[in-house]
């Protein structure tokens, strides 16, 4: 076995490959997509010797388990996990040779939600619209992995893994949020963006990497009726008819008719790619 390549063993809840996304094609009703966790990917990226934007494996939960078909360095970070190789353990969030054969497994988040899985070369998948990330609204990119799936690697970089392991950030206790309010606040009473800025929400089951959804008070909307659809950004704050608020991630749709009472600041994001449900959420509105 010595083809660039790795075999799927066990696919997990959802693992997708993912990069830094695709931005600027909204007008072509294209989500931006990329790896929800940016940092945790550019992380896992350093350590195996790769450019910040290679593909990677953005798993959910319960992890994945796959087969090299050579042999490879490979770094698993992001949501903590166990961390094996033909079942010996071996070390999360550092870079791990992985011999030609051998089944490398990222098991179930011990806190966190998502793990990253960076081979040595890069996740290969033929790119659309120059990402090679799954967008889940859209369809493009590769389909979410299933057993048995074949993904072929990058040549091997030039650069050298890191050394050894690296700081990490926890996954949050506690989601803070720093949010602009707008562009469609007024259409909300004042008890309703007093109830967003000091109510404590949490993230919901529901929530998937389209949204963030919210269980908490409903907001009050002060305007009947609903918008004609209009753009929507990353980070944007819907407010569905049931009052909860949405928070838009990486694969949100690029229109929609839902008023958006806030944005939240870009970098607070990737926490909430490691926010499991039940995690408590604050807004907290800036200027």
């Amino acid at each position: 076995m010595t083809d660039r390549a790795f075999a799927v063993v066990r696919a997990g809840a959802l693992t997708t490959v993912q990069d830094r996304g695709r931005p600027g094609h909204a007008h072509l009703g294209v989500p931006r997509s990329g790896a929800l966790d940016p940092y945790a990917s550019a992380l896992v990226n350093r350590l195996v010797g790769n450019d910040a934007d290679a593909a990677v494996l953005e798993t959910t939960l319960d992890g994945c388990a796959v087969r090299p078909r050579c042999a490879v360095t490979v770094a698993v970070g992001g949501a903590p996990c166990p961390v094996t190789v033909d079942g010996r353990p071996v070390a999360w969030g550092a870079p791990v040779r992985v011999p030609a054969g051998a089944v490398l497994e990222a098991g179930a988040a011990v806190r966190g939600l998502r793990s990253y899985v960076a081979f040595a070369g890069g996740v290969a998948a033929d790119p659309v619209l120059g990402s090679r990330s799954t967008d889940l609204l859209s369809g493009l990119g590769p389909a979410p992995l299933r057993d048995g799936t074949v993904l072929p690697l990058g040549p091997a970089p030039g650069a050298a893994a890191a050394p050894g392991a690296v700081p990490w950030p926890g996954p949050p206790g506690e989601l803070v949020l720093h949010v602009r309010l707008g562009p469609r606040d007024d259409w909300f009473t004042r008890a309703a963006l007093h109830t967003l800025a000091t109510r404590a929400y949490r993230v919901s089951p529901a929530s998937n990497r389209i949204g963030l959804r919210t269980e908490g008070p409903p907001l009050e909307r002060a305007v009947a009726g609903e918008l004609p659809s209009e753009g929507m950004v990353l980070g944007a704050v819907q407010v569905p008819p049931d009052g909860r608020p949405v928070v838009f991630l990486a694969d949100h749709p690029t229109t929609g008719g839902y008023p958006v009472v806030a944005v939240v600041r870009e970098r607070d994001l990737a926490a909430a790619a490691q926010a499991v449900p039940g995690t408590p959420v604050r807004f907290i509105p800036t200027r």
